[in-house]
């Protein structure tokens, strides 16, 4: 998946030093404008919608934030390292991003850290100046580093919530243009890593590995909190009162939920096993909110409670 270079704060249409409240409100709008429920024939809605989610989650983020703003970091939160290597496909960049020696080849520079031999076997073509093929200078058999392993590939790969939460296999491209379906692990946060045995650049030694970390996106029905799902669920007040069943969204689709009568707003309801997927296998619970919701239309309520008063006092508690 291509990597995102743009600026989040262009992204949201906010000024550098816009505070949170106006980042979340930036967000929300135009999270509602381009949600791709309400954009189903605009794909460029759906890609903006997408570039808007990711530079929320950076400048939502304290630390992801201020690592931004000092450069620390690109838009789509890795190393703003101006030698990693680019490449098609998955958005990817080998570790270190520099070919040729590595840090780990210079041990230092005192004379203890300094193999004469390799020095002088690189000045006569691997004899030392009194021993024959393979020998150091002062004689002794010539110590040779193992062939190392090709650099490790970096993947960042964006994964719906509703996904995430389901384990739903994720494809993604790699360096090498394959494209394979990933299973995702039991457990899965944002910003878990997972490893790619033999899928990173190719070295003497072999491949080395590629390093996937995950992003969870954000939904604009439900939140995480732990292993659990939150949503809020408006009904009606006849809903309220009489009670009834009602339609709820979940993360594995919709599913059919009963109220009690004389339910109040604010009451959580639980749906079992439907949130995220455990290390072990067993799944959080969905906790529904209920949010009681009037009428446009009140005249006829009004007119239907005329003469009643409801003399409870539902304030006694908090002691006013």
């Amino acid at each position: 998946m291509p990597m995102n270079t743009s600026d989040p704060y262009t992204t949201l249409g906010v000024a550098r030093n816009a505070s949170e409240k106006d980042i979340k409100s930036a967000y929300r709008k135009l999270a509602k404008e381009l949600h791709p429920d309400r954009n189903k024939d605009n794909p460029q809605a759906s890609e903006r919608f997408s570039k808007v989610t990711n530079a929320y989650d950076l400048l939502s983020d304290k630390d992801k934030r201020a690592q931004f703003d000092r450069g620390e970091i690109d838009a789509d939160g890795n190393p703003a390292n101006p030698f990693a290597g680019m490449g098609g496909g998955g958005g990817f960049r080998p570790n270190g991003g520099q070919r040729g020696y590595r840090a780990e080849d210079f041990q230092g520079f005192g004379t203890e850290d300094v193999d004469l031999g390799d020095i002088f076997e690189g000045l006569f073509g691997g004899r030392g100046p009194r021993g024959g093929p393979g020998a150091g200078p002062f004689g002794g058999a010539q110590q040779r580093r193992a062939p190392q392993k090709g650099a490790d590939i970096a993947y960042k790969l964006r994964v719906p919530f509703v996904d995430a939460a389901a384990l739903k296999d994720q494809r993604i491209t790699l360096a090498d243009g394959k494209t394979i379906d990933l299973k995702l692990p039991k457990g899965v946060e944002d910003g878990t890593q997972m490893r790619l045995k033999g899928k990173g650049e190719q070295g003497p030694g072999g491949a080395g590995d590629g390093l996937v970390t995950i992003a969870i996106d954000r939904h604009t029905l439900f939140r995480r909190e732990g292993d659990d799902v939150r949503n809020d669920l408006p009904i009606t007040l006849d809903e309220a009162v009489r009670g009834g069943k009602v339609r709820v969204p979940t993360v594995d689709g919709p599913v059919m939920m009963t109220i009690k009568p004389g339910t109040n707003g604010g009451s959580v309801l639980r749906l079992k096993g439907k949130g995220f997927t455990r290390k072990n296998g067993t799944r959080g619970d969905q906790l529904v909110t209920l949010e009681i919701q009037l009428p446009e239309q009140l005249d006829e309520l009004a007119e239907r409670l005329d003469g009643w008063k409801d003399e409870s006092d539902p304030r006694s508690k908090l002691g006013v």
